[in-house]
């Protein structure tokens, strides 16, 4: 956090701030257009192929890029003006979607775009979230933040269901040339509503010629000795627990009497809570947020643990409303960890801290089918449960240790 006095930011204020609106309609096209090019793949592989399994394994190695090209690309975003990396990838994605749509493209070729597509959404979401620092100063990033974040969570909904109205109306190939447009359009709101600045200045002892690769290390370096950074990260991977209801709504859902429209409810209960949480988190001071990330990472995971009483749709639906209404935790945590890298080193830290979290998540969601297949769903769940709130226990512990002292930190007026 910044040192000195910081003033909680209003809603009213945050879109006053014009670059602020064009990164953020920006973010809005980018998840849009992710989507809409995630169910026009699925759609495509199904055509092509009339296999459920070869169209799980296309849909799925659209995650693969985040993990393989997350710490790689994004130390990008500290080497190349910011606006220009956002605009040049924009337009790069723009590019490959439409030579998706080619109709005669071979289905390896269409996959292998895919993966690229998602390739350079890493140094476009490292440049754009290294850059909103600069644009909101203070609280208001916090209150930035939370809009993004929110209407992340409704841009993945829309881009799902447009993309499948897309495809209905306009066939793939057209669902794919939209989204194309989207790309477009986001460089277009970067080009005309972000300023341009130069590449972040480094300090004087830094090598201005060191290679890419040693940045990269630098960065990764900077959050495994810096406490405060390492403990927010610490505090991020807890989500690989209790993330873990999106990977067992469904059997989970039928292991108490449900069925589809069961399922749809509890995938639906923990972004509603996410969304309700981050908003109500914004209502309270700079300084009590960060008192209660520990507290909250707890309570994110504690609701799970209740699973194992299989205690019916209402009442489970309401406990994963709860894990996500106390998940938004990560709001402050995340725009902690950003303004206390150095402008020079946020890409790196970035993508450190973003497949840090993405590993996580995967690697809980495998972990916890394993136990539903060797066990039962509700076991599963609430086995992640306690582990996760012992994990957030511990770090915790870590982040209170690493805070500043009262007397040094922020205050609030």
């Amino acid at each position: 956090m910044v040192e000195g006095a910081v003033t909680k930011a209003r809603w009213r204020d945050l879109f006053g701030h014009s670059e602020f609106r064009a990164l953020f309609l920006a973010g809005v096209l980018s998840v849009v257009g992710d989507q809409l090019a995630r169910v026009a793949l699925s759609v495509l592989v199904f055509e092509r192929t009339a296999s459920a399994g070869l169209t799980a394994l296309a849909y799925a190695l659209t995650y693969i890029p985040d993990l393989l090209f997350g710490p790689l690309l994004a130390g990008f975003a500290d080497r190349y003006p910011r606006r220009r990396i956002m605009i040049v990838t924009d337009l790069a994605r723009a590019v490959l979607v439409a030579l998706m749509a080619i109709d005669a493209l071979p289905l390896l070729a269409v996959i292998l775009l895919l993966v690229a597509l998602q390739a350079f959404g890493s140094p476009f979401n490292a440049a754009r979230a290294a850059t909103l620092p600069v644009v909101l100063p203070d609280d208001h990033y916090v209150l930035g933040k939370a809009a993004n974040d929110m209407v992340v969570q409704f841009s993945q909904v829309l881009g799902f269901g447009t993309g499948g109205l897309a495809v209905v109306a306009v066939g793939t190939s057209g669902g794919l040339l939209l989204d194309s447009a989207t790309f477009l359009l986001s460089a277009a709101f970067i080009t005309f509503g972000v300023r341009s600045r130069p590449v972040p200045a480094r300090p004087a002892e830094d090598n201005p010629q060191r290679s890419y690769f040693k940045d990269l290390a630098a960065g990764a370096s900077l959050v495994a000795r810096t406490p405060k950074l390492r403990s927010l990260v610490a505090l991020a991977t807890v989500a690989g627990f209790y993330v873990t209801v999106e990977g067992l709504a469904v059997p989970y859902a039928d292991e108490i009497g449900g069925g589809p429209k069961a399922a749809g409810l509890l995938l639906a209960a923990s972004p509603a809570g996410a969304v309700l949480g981050m908003w109500l988190i914004t209502l309270w001071s700079p300084e009590r947020r960060m008192r209660f990330l520990g507290p909250l990472a707890v309570a994110a995971c504690v609701p799970l643990v209740f699973c194992a009483l299989k205690p019916g749709l209402a009442v489970t639906v309401l406990l994963w409303g709860l894990s996500g209404l106390a998940s938004a935790y990560h709001l402050p945590a995340s725009a902690s960890f950003v303004q206390a890298v150095p402008d020079h080193q946020r890409g790196q830290a970035f993508g450190v801290a973003s497949t840090a979290l993405k590993s996580s998540q995967g690697l809980g969601i495998l972990l916890a089918g394993l136990l539903a297949e060797r066990f039962t769903p509700s076991t599963a769940l609430a086995v992640m449960g306690t582990a996760g709130a012992l994990t957030a226990i511990l770090a915790g512990a870590a982040w209170r240790r690493a805070r500043p002292l009262p007397a040094d930190s922020v205050k609030f007026r």
